[in-house]
């Protein structure tokens, strides 16, 4: 039997990706972390760093803006996972370019970890994001690069403590509404909240996965689905 895949990520630093992570290296994967020099001395990095290091993780130098770097990480491994920010995901198409003349990649998960961009209909600003999302996924498809897409829908920790209000706190940090609460729409449309550890340990199973190749997975357990109506009644 082929051992473990070894797994690249890039962002791996970020909120989600800190999950995944973990997650790779609690697997057993050989995991790997695409790193900028800054990123050592950025202080709101090192106990996450510290983290990483306690897990096993193999840091490795690079940039996304450096070709030759990438390559270079991407020939280490097997897999490669982008969990990158908003602001840089029409960047990929750099780790795409790097993929394709490194040559040895068996899967590549581009940043998706939401809902199906390719299935939803929605508004600004969060069509801007969608849109560069599927302009990704036909990139990849179109140099055909084994893939595996993530729908993971929402965050449960980041979402669910201001019970998905809009607003300027959101996250972990952000308590219940005190005053109100809003109701998009009739209150009725469900909503898939996972917590971000199951759904970094679904991402990890799906790498070495057969079922998983140029698929997308949908992560929504029946009972992680809810109105909003039902989330504020609880």
């Amino acid at each position: 039997m082929a051992g473990k895949s070894k797994i690249l990520f890039i962002g791996g630093t970020g909120y989600i990706g800190k999950f995944i992570v973990e997650a790779s290296a609690k697997a057993g994967h050989d995991t790997y972390v695409l790193v900028t020099e800054s990123t050592f001395s950025n202080p709101t990095k090192v106990k996450l760093i510290d983290t990483f290091k306690s897990f096993g993780v193999t840091f490795l130098h690079g940039d996304l803006y450096d070709h030759e770097s990438l390559v270079k990480a991407i020939k280490q491994v097997d897999v490669v996972i982008s969990i990158v920010g908003h602001a840089v995901l029409a960047d990929q198409v750099n780790i795409i370019a790097a993929i394709k003349e490194a040559g040895n990649v068996k899967r590549f998960f581009p940043s998706e970890f939401g809902n199906d961009v390719d299935r939803l209909h929605t508004v600004e600003p969060a069509k801007t994001i969608f849109n560069t999302k599927i302009q990704i996924r036909r990139a990849v498809e179109a140099e055909g690069i084994p893939f595996t897409y993530v729908a993971n829908f929402y965050c449960a920790d980041f979402f669910l403590p201001n019970l998905a209000q809009p607003g300027p706190v959101i996250g972990p940090s952000a308590g219940p509404p005190k005053d109100k609460v809003i109701i998009l729409g009739d209150g009725n449309a469900k909503a898939v909240f996972n917590k971000e550890e199951d759904f970094a340990t679904y991402t990890i199973k799906a790498v070495d996965d057969p079922k998983a190749l140029n698929k997308i997975l949908y992560i929504k357990p029946p009972h992680n689905i809810i109105t909003l109506n039902e989330l504020v009644s609880l």
